[in-house]
């Protein structure tokens, strides 16, 4: 069985839907036959946990590849000596934390916070905007940047990002960010921030048997 690790995005979980999708398609088919088995875990949204629970998770699956969603392709990045694919890298969302950190102050903010981004029912990520929790994002983002290619690191990397992702309009995506750190390894596509579907199909799952070397 070869396993691929999938890191979900902010409020996400084990039942998201991107690493769903995935399970279906190298369970059905033809694609049944390269025994891929793509395995998502709900992680913690305090960095530094999220982070002992990512490197454990390496650990004991052993995964061919990295797949990170979003703020997730944050956690992924740190994770190195394994190919990495990032879906709507959120490379600066974690400088946007720790700015969110210092509204925090205000009574009643990490309440409205805590309501706005309330994930959907089922296996999700817990999320609550508290200072303390917050303020650990810079030094999780700095620590990810340091494994980039800029920074020296060899190992493969590369990204699909959406030519309407709303994130794009506030800098927590960015295309030049991502270009500064990690070199032209990416694809444009013309969909949102959240991938739809045929987009997964019909870029995603071939890009995963690529950087598995499945022909």
């Amino acid at each position: 069985m070869i396993n691929v690790l999938y890191i979900h995005g902010m409020g996400g979980g084990g039942d998201s839907r991107i690493p769903s999708i995935l399970r279906d398609v190298f369970t059905s088919g033809s694609f049944s036959s390269h025994h891929i088995d793509v395995i998502a875990r709900t992680y913690d949204f305090d960095p530094e946990t999220a982070h002992r629970q990512v490197c454990s998770w390496v650990e004991e699956l052993r995964p061919r590849l990295i797949i990170g969603e979003s703020l997730g392709a944050i956690h992924a990045i740190r994770i190195k000596g394994i190919p990495h694919l990032l879906i709507s890298p959120a490379i600066n969302a974690p400088y946007f934390l720790q700015f969110l950190s210092y509204l925090t102050w205000i009574p009643g903010v990490t309440w409205l916070f805590d309501r706005i981004y309330k994930p959907r029912e089922g296996d999700r990520q817990v999320l609550h905007f508290t200072t303390s929790v917050l303020r650990k994002y810079k030094a999780h983002g700095d620590a990810a940047l340091a494994d980039s290619v800029l920074a020296g690191s060899e190992d493969e990397f590369f990204a699909f990002i959406g030519t309407r992702d709303h994130y794009r309009r506030t800098g927590v995506v960015s295309i030049k960010a991502w270009q500064r750190h990690f070199g032209e390894s990416f694809e444009l596509y013309e969909g949102s921030h959240f991938t739809e579907e045929e987009h997964i199909h019909a870029l995603v799952v071939p890009k995963i048997l690529e950087m598995l070397d499945i022909k």
